[in-house]
Protein backbone atom coordinates (compact mmCIF):
# COMPACT_ATOMS: atom_id res chain seq x y z
CA UNK A 1 0.00 0.00 0.00
CA UNK A 2 1.27 3.46 -0.89
CA UNK A 3 1.69 6.06 1.79
CA UNK A 4 -0.80 8.87 1.81
CA UNK A 5 0.73 12.02 0.32
CA UNK A 6 0.54 14.64 3.09
CA UNK A 7 2.28 17.97 3.14
CA UNK A 8 4.66 18.49 6.04
CA UNK A 9 2.39 21.19 7.47
CA UNK A 10 -0.69 18.95 7.32
CA UNK A 11 1.19 16.05 8.89
CA UNK A 12 2.35 18.21 11.80
CA UNK A 13 -1.15 19.64 12.38
CA UNK A 14 -2.72 16.17 12.24
CA UNK A 15 -0.15 14.73 14.65
CA UNK A 16 -0.88 17.57 17.10
CA UNK A 17 -4.64 17.09 16.69
CA UNK A 18 -4.36 13.34 17.30
CA UNK A 19 -1.78 13.83 20.07
CA UNK A 20 0.59 11.26 18.58
CA UNK A 21 4.24 11.57 17.57
CA UNK A 22 4.80 12.41 13.93
CA UNK A 23 6.67 9.13 13.45
CA UNK A 24 3.56 7.16 14.47
CA UNK A 25 1.39 9.17 12.12
CA UNK A 26 3.52 8.23 9.13
CA UNK A 27 2.89 4.52 9.74
CA UNK A 28 -0.88 4.71 10.30
CA UNK A 29 -3.24 3.07 7.82
CA UNK A 30 -4.60 5.37 5.15
CA UNK A 31 -8.26 4.88 6.13
CA UNK A 32 -7.55 6.07 9.68
CA UNK A 33 -5.66 9.12 8.41
CA UNK A 34 -8.54 10.04 6.12
CA UNK A 35 -11.04 9.68 8.97
CA UNK A 36 -8.94 11.83 11.31
CA UNK A 37 -8.35 14.45 8.60
CA UNK A 38 -12.12 14.70 8.18
CA UNK A 39 -12.63 15.07 11.93
CA UNK A 40 -9.93 17.73 12.15
CA UNK A 41 -11.41 19.69 9.22
CA UNK A 42 -14.88 19.53 10.77
CA UNK A 43 -13.54 20.74 14.13
CA UNK A 44 -11.66 23.61 12.50
CA UNK A 45 -14.73 24.61 10.49
CA UNK A 46 -16.76 24.71 13.70
CA UNK A 47 -14.15 26.88 15.40
CA UNK A 48 -14.08 29.27 12.42
CA UNK A 49 -17.86 29.55 12.38
CA UNK A 50 -17.95 30.22 16.12
CA UNK A 51 -15.23 32.88 15.77
CA UNK A 52 -17.14 34.62 12.97
CA UNK A 53 -20.36 34.63 15.01
CA UNK A 54 -18.49 36.12 17.98
CA UNK A 55 -17.01 38.86 15.79
CA UNK A 56 -20.44 39.67 14.34
CA UNK A 57 -21.93 39.97 17.83
CA UNK A 58 -19.14 42.33 18.92
CA UNK A 59 -19.74 44.68 15.99
CA UNK A 60 -23.46 45.05 16.73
Amino acid sequence: MRRMPLSAETAVKLAEYMKVPLEHLMHMPQHILLQKLGEMAKAQAGESKQHLETEENKSE
